[in-house]
């Protein structure tokens, strides 16, 4: 026998949560990055960098309103973050956080996601993103 089992909104917004806690900040990859964050963006004037993220409790509406994240169960919405990058293509995100939660030493690849469309830059420039994480996001 093969059974289902399914959550109730706070136990979703609990998980959704506590993944947000683990992610500390957001990468661009050129390529796939691995386990291990391979292939991240480098170089520009000015410089690239990961971005720090936030994010509002789970369960609620983010940071850039109903229209683009709406109060959804399961779902912890962050900020929006925006990467500075040198010409080039970027395909893959990577999310980014500290070892059991902690906020010291070297972070390590918690999440990676192919993007649907890739980011094309002919020349220096800014692109933004904001990500949602949690058993919700489907």
């Amino acid at each position: 026998m093969t059974t289902v089992t399914t959550y109730p909104d706070y136990e979703l917004n609990a998980m959704a949560d506590f993944e947000a806690g683990r992610c500390s900040s957001a990468s661009l990859h050129t390529a796939n990055p691995t386990t291990v964050g391979n292939n991240e963006a480098t170089g520009g004037s000015p410089a690239y960098a990961r971005q720090q993220l936030t994010f509002a409790s789970a369960g609620q509406q983010g940071p850039l309103g109903a229209a683009i994240q709406p109060a959804t169960p399961g779902i912890a919405w962050s900020n929006e973050v925006v990467f500075d990058l040198p010409a080039g293509t970027y395909g893959w995100l990577g999310l980014w956080g500290f070892p059991d939660g902690g906020d010291g030493g070297s972070q390590e690849l918690k999440s990676t996601q192919a993007l649907t469309t890739s980011v094309v830059m002919a020349t220096q420039g800014k692109t933004a993103f904001a990500f949602g994480v949690g058993p919700g996001v489907g």
